[in-house]
């Protein structure tokens, strides 16, 4: 018996390059767990930045993940009186294609960017910044607590609630449910200048079943505008010093296919049941010589199978030798349970033919060494060539492979 390895693989790198243009790459990885047999996802290994560095357990609890842009928005004009500081982001899931550049197999992958975080920056000191008529004004306290700045206005939510500002800076992050402006009003104050030196974004991902897709690296890029009229605005008169975004993907698919055979497992003794003694004593012939012989299957990927051995075509493989004689043998293909094979069938049972590969199979999930069964057998019309009173060893060989689908 032939055993291969079928590896299927999803990869990003984290990349940010020059600052005026905005990229990313994130990555993902599917490696099936033996100690998770039942978990077959994607993991996302880019590494946080920004928001998800400083609070993990809000990231873990909602399955999102961060990344911290060197894009500057900057205010064109000064803010003040009914004015409103705020955001809108691509909160609805967007969809990207990635590519298997050797197969040309195609699969859908969706993110959405569910919050955004920055750092106000004033252009001077909140305490010398100038009321608007008839507002009280005490100092940058008062500023950042006007409206309470870490509560954004509806429908976005605030993030984890905290007190880090300056005179010159407020930190915030805000939860963005869906794509809507998320707002609130100056009121009190003259603000002449702001901006945000960087921006972080919060991001779900949805990733595709990676059992039903083949080995190998895919890949893909989903750019968002950025500034006035874009997927990404930061509030009225906010310029960017960047107009896009580019998030680059790489899908790392790592596959296993593994077959093993007990012990001794390779070498297969046919004989009738209750051994060839009780042929002799009886005079009766045996219906059906055999031996069912185990063997051990690990899978995360589709597969097919094909039988090697001396025929002429068909299921038939020869066995014998030219002092005792000839006959034929097929082997019969019982997969575990979990593993679908051809017409739908799980715990697929049927014979091989030689060179003609069958399938395809497909875990439903991935199975970590279960138990098949290969059933050697001499059916009743080729019994005929085996005669009481011969003495002697037929041989044959037989190779099945098990090959990963590309």
């Amino acid at each position: 018996m032939k055993r291969t390895t079928a590896w299927l693989g999803l990869l990003a790198v984290l990349a940010l390059p020059a600052v005026e243009a905005a990229n990313l790459e994130i990555r993902a990885l599917y490696q099936p767990d033996p100690a998770q047999p039942g978990k077959n996802v994607f993991v996302n290994k880019t590494p946080n930045t920004g928001y998800c560095t400083s609070y993990p357990a809000d990231c873990a609890a909602g399955n999102r993940y961060s990344f911290r842009v060197p894009v500057r928005f900057d205010s064109t004009r000064a803010i003040s009186g009914d004015d409103q500081v705020g955001f809108k982001a691509p909160a609805n899931w967007r969809a990207l294609t990635v590519t298997n550049p050797v197969t040309q197999k195609s699969e859908t992958v969706e993110v959405r960017i569910s919050g955004i975080g920055s750092e106000y920056v004033l252009s001077e000191p909140a305490g010398d910044l100038v009321g608007m008529p008839g507002k009280d004004f005490e100092g940058h306290q008062k500023l950042w607590s006007t409206g309470r700045w870490e509560y954004p206005g509806s429908p976005c939510t605030p993030g984890p609630s905290r007190s880090d500002y300056t005179a010159t800076t407020y930190r915030f992050v805000w939860n963005s449910p869906v794509e809507a402006w998320c707002q609130k009003r100056i009121d009190y104050y003259r603000i002449p200048a702001m901006s945000f030196n960087t921006v972080d974004f919060i991001y779900e991902l949805r990733t595709p079943n990676p059992l039903a897709m083949s080995s190998g690296l895919y890949t893909g890029a989903l750019t968002y505008t950025l500034g006035p009229g874009g997927d990404f605005e930061m509030g009225p008169g906010m310029q960017p010093n960047d107009g896009s975004l580019t998030l680059n993907f790489t899908l790392d698919v790592q596959h296993t296919l593994k077959v093993d055979l007990p012990p001794g497992g390779n070498k297969v003794a046919l004989e009738p049941a209750g051994g060839w003694q009780r042929w002799i004593d009886s005079g009766r012939r045996p219906t059906e010589i055999f031996r069912n012989q185990p063997f051990f299957l690990s899978s995360s990927s589709r597969f097919k199978v094909m039988l090697q051995c001396s025929s002429l075509g068909g299921p038939d493989c020869n066995i014998g030798n030219n002092q005792v004689g000839y006959s034929k043998f097929q082997i019969r293909l019982t997969m575990p349970p979990g593993i679908v094979g051809p017409g739908n069938a799980d715990g697929w049972t049927g014979t091989l033919e030689y060179n003609t590969w069958l399938g395809p199979f497909e875990p439903g999930r991935y199975i970590d060494r279960k138990q098949g069964m290969l059933r050697f057998f001499i059916s009743p019309r080729f019994l005929d060539f085996l005669k009481p009173g011969m003495n002697g060893t037929l041989t044959g060989d037989a190779t099945i492979i098990f090959d990963s689908e590309a």
